[in-house]
């Protein structure tokens, strides 16, 4: 009878043994850092989750016994643990090995879903945060100029720089904040992108028409600019503290930014300042009128949760930024200073004290830029598909004082609020095709204030456009593509300008003032477009990729193109737009190939580019062929339209030898040709008209860098690096007017070391980056340097003609963990 108790006893308890079941938990790691979306699946078995925010996954209800879990996820070397699980809870940690080749880099921009750089047939560069530290520069878009072939920048200044991307820049490039669109009159040539640089944690740059996705304004392509998401442990307040110096202008910036995580929701702050006087080179000396201060301010909330995300977000710029126009005294070159509206002589200004420029103080003539933006990114996964929504309302602020006897009065001062809307519904994927449909637009509005000049009449612009994007892999070819139709309006009341009796300045006026004029009559138009792409990856192997694609692209013409018809203060232009201008197309084709082999990263992009309707500047001249001049000491410039073509070429070889895993030897060549198509022009002024304005020339760019592999005392993996930038003549300009002139080739010598600073624990205490640009002091001007051409004399004692770039310049930066 005992016997037979005790079977039953043994019986029941192995049945309680069976049926226990065990939870299976962990982290997945890389680089000691949590990773989000990694799969872990248990082998033989339907069994898989991913990964959540903060690295974590979970399993219930598990039998016990021996598993294989595998872990994978996008970037990641796949990972096999074997396990045996017994007991109430399991836990298994895997730390994911990075793959070496970007190639496996995740990108978000220009596609709808995030994509491998791999199976994107549209050429996408990646700039992250170390490589924009190490490459310490006076603005973010120089960080991307340097970082990306193919990208150039036209400037005003340390402060201004504009995106071109293969010789196209202005409406032509879509500058993107966290996805959203930037919009602050990115169509003057003085106007910046108004975003903080070190709150900016990567950027993506879309080398092509992308109309397909974002509309209008997109014919070039689009930089998208991400700030900083916090992915570390729950409960935990993380930040930095950053301090910035460079010598040339004296610059001064320093950030803070501080992130907190408490359970799903993910909170950011920044706040960052900066100011400099004016800069220098040996030819000018210091440039007068190129001081600024800026001030910016950012915050954020996400919450994560099983229906998706939802992110809120704010961010506030404020810049003070001086007016250069370049006036000199005739005989010693030194920097003239404006000291009267009317009466105003040039040639008999009196020159600036020593004083000034050096100083901090920003000078009565300046422009005062405040950027306000609010919005909301969000995701609803239904299942196999999902909704994302992106909305977001900004305000930009533009403030031009140009009269030095009433400092306070505005010249320029108008006010642009914008409206955003994009939302992409991602299909569920049919027969392995993934699919998504979406609308997106903007409401806009712009307004005229207290001001004395006005270039472009209080406008409202409406933009709506569709499309329906697909892509879908098959063995080693991925392909892609999609269409998309657009409709934009555009429309203002009549404007007039009268004068104030009391100054002298113009002022805005009712029909009925006595003393108005018609500046802008009525306008209302409705502008059309078709757009879309096709393109395929085709994958050789792991390590070797033929990409082809074919796009057409569609531009709207920007206001001050069709409705311009007065001064602009802070560019020293008289701009004349032309009401019928038609919308700009594009057919761009594409093709590459890239090779990640042992010891090297190697592509050739080459790209052909033919444009309808083309838009651009040109001087003014009257039949004796002498400058219109409108405004005295300004510029008189009008827009033509016609057809051209662009095609160039970049490659890139990059030398990383395994025997050697301390160096690296990265080499980098631009080329790009601008074939202005206008019959007309080109038969009655032959190779002056012959190619298009604001073409960079060749550029080689090289980079010897020497990395410690193992830690040298305080100092984890200290780097040092030298880098030399090569620039060729451009006589290819558009020589029509003296719009543009020749632009001789040189080259810049630069340097750089660093390192972060960690205790013997392993306790980080600052990262350190000192960078020295242009080491020798070269004097030279680029030819997409709009200072070139401020000159008020035909000739100059020196030989010497408009402001050149900066010189010698030291940068110190530090960043402290908190």
């Amino acid at each position: 009878m005992k016997s037979l108790l005790l079977y039953f006893f043994c019986f029941f308890i192995s049945l309680n043994v069976l049926a226990q079941k065990v939870i299976l938990k962990g982290l997945v790691t890389s680089q000691n850092e949590p990773v989000e979306n990694v799969t872990v699946k248990i082998l033989g078995s339907n069994g898989s989750t991913k990964s959540n925010t903060a690295g974590n996954y979970q399993f219930n209800n598990l039998a016990s016994g021996n598993y294989d879990l595998i872990f994978s996820g996008i970037g990641y070397q796949s990972k096999r643990i074997k396990v045996l699980l017994k007991g109430d809870t399991a836990l298994v940690n895997a730390d994911l090995l990075s793959l070496s080749s970007n190639l496996n880099d995740v990108v978000i921009t220009g596609v709808n879903r995030a994509t491998q750089l791999r199976k994107s047939p549209v050429p996408i560069a990646v700039i992250s945060r170390k490589s924009m530290d190490q490459n310490v520069n006076t603005n973010l878009i120089e960080a991307i100029v340097k970082g990306v072939p193919g990208v150039t920048a036209v400037t005003t200044g340390p402060n201004v720089s504009k995106p071109f991307i293969r010789g196209l820049g202005y409406n032509r490039v879509l500058t993107l904040y966290d996805g959203l669109r930037q919009e602050g009159q990115q169509w003057g040539d003085e106007h910046g992108i108004e975003v903080d640089e070190y709150g900016i944690t990567r950027v993506e740059v879309v080398k092509g028409p992308a109309s397909l996705t974002y509309g209008s304004d997109a014919l070039a392509g689009v930089i998208n600019m991400i700030p900083y998401t916090p992915n570390f442990e729950n409960g935990k307040l993380k930040g930095d503290f950053t301090a910035n110096y460079q010598s040339n202008n004296g610059m001064i910036g320093s950030s803070i930014g501080l992130a907190y995580i408490k359970n799903d929701w993910k909170y950011t702050f920044r706040a960052t300042g900066k100011t400099a006087h004016n800069y220098e080179n040996k030819i000018d000396g210091l440039v007068y009128g190129t001081g600024f201060r800026e001030y910016n301010l950012s915050a954020s909330a996400r919450v994560d949760k099983t229906w998706g995300f939802s992110k809120t977000a704010i961010t506030y710029y404020d810049n003070l930024m001086e007016i250069p126009d370049g006036s000199r005294d005739s005989l010693s070159r030194k920097f003239t200073r404006q000291v009267l509206d009317n009466g105003d002589d040039i040639k008999n200004r009196p020159i600036v004290l020593e004083s000034d420029l050096n100083s901090y103080s920003i000078n009565p003539l300046h422009q005062h830029i405040q950027h306000y933006r609010f919005y909301n990114t969000s995701q609803f996964k239904f299942g196999a598909s999902d909704l994302n929504i992106l909305i977001g309302g900004q305000q930009s602020v533009r403030r031009e004082y140009n009269h030095p006897t009433v400092p306070s009065q505005a010249g320029l001062y108008v006010v642009l609020n914008t409206f955003n809307y994009d939302l992409k519904y991602n299909l569920p994927d049919f027969a392995g095709i993934e699919s998504t449909l979406g609308v997106n637009g903007m409401y806009q509005g712009n307004r005229s204030k207290a001001a004395t000049d006005f270039p472009i009449p209080d406008y409202d612009l409406f933009d709506i456009g569709a499309f329906y994007f697909a892509k879908k892999s098959m063995g080693k070819v991925d392909i892609s593509g999609g269409i998309r139709l657009d409709r934009r309006n555009i429309n203002w009341n009549e404007f007039y300008v009268g004068t104030d009796v009391q100054t002298g300045f113009g002022k805005q006026v009712s029909a009925t003032d006595a003393t108005g004029k018609l500046q802008f009559p009525s306008f209302n138009k409705n502008y059309y477009g078709l757009s879309g792409s096709l393109g395929f990856t085709y994958n050789i192997s792991e390590k070797l990729l033929v990409k082809a694609n074919i796009a057409r692209g569609y531009r709207a013409p920007n206001i001050t193109e069709i409705g311009s018809n007065g001064l602009d203060p802070g560019a020293h232009i008289v701009y004349l737009g032309n009401r019928t201008f038609k919308p700009e197309f594009n057919l761009q084709e594409d093709i590459g190939i890239i090779a990640y082999l042992k010891d090297a990263d190697i592509s050739m992009e080459l790209f052909n580019n033919n444009i309808e309707n083309y838009i651009y500047q040109s001087r003014l001249t009257d039949a004796d062929g002498n400058p219109v001049v409108i405004v005295p000491g300004n510029l008189t410039y009008q827009y033509q339209q016609s057809k051209a073509r662009l095609y160039g070429a970049e490659v890139s070889v990059n030398l990383h030898p395994m025997a050697m895993k301390w160096l690296s030897f990265n080499n980098s060549l631009a080329y790009i040709v601008g074939l202005n198509q206008n019959q007309e022009l080109l038969s009655k002024h032959g190779r002056e008209a012959k190619y298009l304005p604001f073409i960079p020339p060749l550029q080689v760019r090289t980079e010897i860098k020497a990395t410690a592999q193992k830690p040298i005392g305080i100092f984890d993996k200290p780097y040092i690096k030298i880098d030399a930038a090569f620039f060729g003549d451009q006589d290819k300009f558009y020589a029509l007017d003296n719009t543009e002139t020749f632009t001789a080739g040189y080259t810049l010598i630069n340097g750089g070391i660093g390192s972060t600073l960690k205790s013997k624990k392993g306790k980080t205490f600052c990262d350190i980056f000192i960078q020295a640009d242009n080491i020798f002091n070269v004097a030279y001007q680029s030819n997409l340097n709009r200072l070139k051409y401020f000159e008020y004399y035909n000739q100059s004692p020196n030989g010497r003609s408009g402001i050149y770039n900066m010189g010698r310049n030291f940068s110190f930066k530090v960043i402290v963990p908190i």
